[in-house]
C-alpha cells in the first residue's frame, strides 16, 4: 500500500489517523510540526501528506511551500487537515501547492473517501 506522512501537533489526531491509515494497510510516517515533517520529508518519499494548518515551528503553508521545492514532492498530493474552514485559507493554501482540504472533526469513512481520491 502506500506511504504517508500526517503532520499535526495533536497527538489525539496523530494516533487517530495512524490507526485508520495502518488498518487499511498504510505505512504512516508521524511528524509534530512542519519542521519534523520537512526532515522526514528529504529522507524518505511519500505517497501522501496529510498536514495540520495550524503547528507550532512551521507551520501547514510554510510545510506545503517547502515541499513543493523539493523534487520529490512536486507532484505528490498534500491534503491539509484542520478545522479552518476559511475560503481565503484554501485559496492561499491551494496556490502554494495544497491539492485537498479534510475538516477536522472527521469520520474515518471521510478520512478513506481522500486517501482513495488521491492514491488512484
Amino acid at each position: 500500500m502506500a506511504t504517508i506522512l500526517c503532520v499535526d501537533d495533536s497527538q489525539a489526531i496523530r494516533s487517530m489517523i495512524r490507526l485508520v491509515l495502518e488498518q487499511h494497510g498504510h505505512e504512516v510516517l508521524i511528524a509534530e510540526d512542519g519542521v519534523e515533517a520537512l526532515e522526514l520529508a528529504r529522507s524518505q518519499a511519500v505517497d501522501l501528506v496529510l498536514s495540520d494548518v495550524n503547528m507550532p515551528n512551521m507551520s501547514g503553508s510554510g510545510l506545503v511551500s517547502k515541499l513543493r521545492r523539493l523534487a520529490d514532492y512536486a507532484n505528490t498530493p498534500i491534503v491539509m487537515v484542520t478545522t479552518e474552514s476559511d475560503g481565503y485559507k484554501k485559496d492561499k493554501l491551494k496556490s502554494l501547492g495544497a491539492n485537498g482540504w479534510l475538516k477536522k472533526p472527521f469520520s474515518e469513512q471521510q478520512l478513506t473517501n481522500v486517501l482513495n481520491h488521491f492514491l488512484k
